[in-house]
């Protein structure tokens, strides 16, 4: 048993080196985070983004870094799992992406802000958070084993296909369900039809539910290609030539 001294020195020592121990770790933390954050990227614009979301108390129903509420989804790898052009297309018309579906208030931002909080969005994206959370699945779907085409399996997915067109329709079974599953959609639709529907939606089915999304011509003859492609393996050359 340990005598008062002892004790009393033992406390202290533990105390003393406890404390040092904490206090080099906060500094070592402190001296991490501007490289973590990636603080050279906090740009005006990013640092207005910061303010809108703050604003709007967009934490009451999102969570970002860990923080907020559960009532809708978790953003801080959406610019990553969306990209900007769906996030713009949610920020100017919520209910246009998925109609009765969704409750996001309309807020009426303008170009500049929807920019500003896509900066903040991709800033918060490139952030080195150990892991947290996990990388998002962008939906790489095998196309070769829904096509059985080898044209079609050499073809690389846009990117664009992933972020955007999947949140609503689905492939080989991966997807949304909000508009009609595309594994067909290339026996159904041509190229130049696929690229008008993109274009315009409205302009060839008014009242359609699939919104006009803020594409590039680049993006929308890409996206064309690739959907005009995806035909059912029995009707592949490949198929037909055995």
């Amino acid at each position: 048993m340990l005598s008062k001294s002892a004790a009393r020195m033992f406390f202290l020592t533990g105390t003393i080196g406890l404390s040092v121990i904490f206090l080099g770790l906060t500094f070592d933390t402190l001296r991490r985070v501007p490289d973590q954050t990636k603080a050279r990227n906090l740009t005006p614009q990013v640092v207005q983004g910061k303010h809108l979301w703050d604003k709007n108390n967009c934490m009451g129903c999102h969570t970002l870094l860990g923080e907020g509420a559960y009532y809708a989804p978790e953003l801080t790898k959406v610019y990553e799992r969306r990209g900007p052009e769906f996030i713009k297309a949610m920020l100017r018309n919520p209910q246009a992406m998925y109609p009765g579906q969704r409750r996001m208030v309309q807020y009426h931002f303008t170009d500049p802000e929807m920019d500003a909080l896509v900066a903040f969005f991709q800033w918060i994206g490139q952030m080195d958070l150990n892991g947290f959370p996990p990388k998002p699945t962008l939906l790489p779907v095998a196309v070769s084993t829904v096509t059985g085409d080898s044209a079609v399996a050499r073809m690389a997915q846009p990117k664009v296909f992933s972020q955007l067109c999947i949140a609503c329709h689905s492939l080989g079974g991966q997807g949304g369900s909000v508009g009609p599953a595309l594994d067909d959609v290339g026996q159904r639709r041509d190229y130049a039809n696929l690229v008008a529907w993109i274009t315009d939606p409205q302009q060839i089915k008014p009242g359609t539910l699939m919104p006009k999304l803020p594409l590039s011509d680049a993006d929308i003859a890409e996206l064309a290609s690739y959907l005009s492609q995806l035909k059912p393996a029995s009707t592949s050359p490949a198929r037909r030539s055995n």
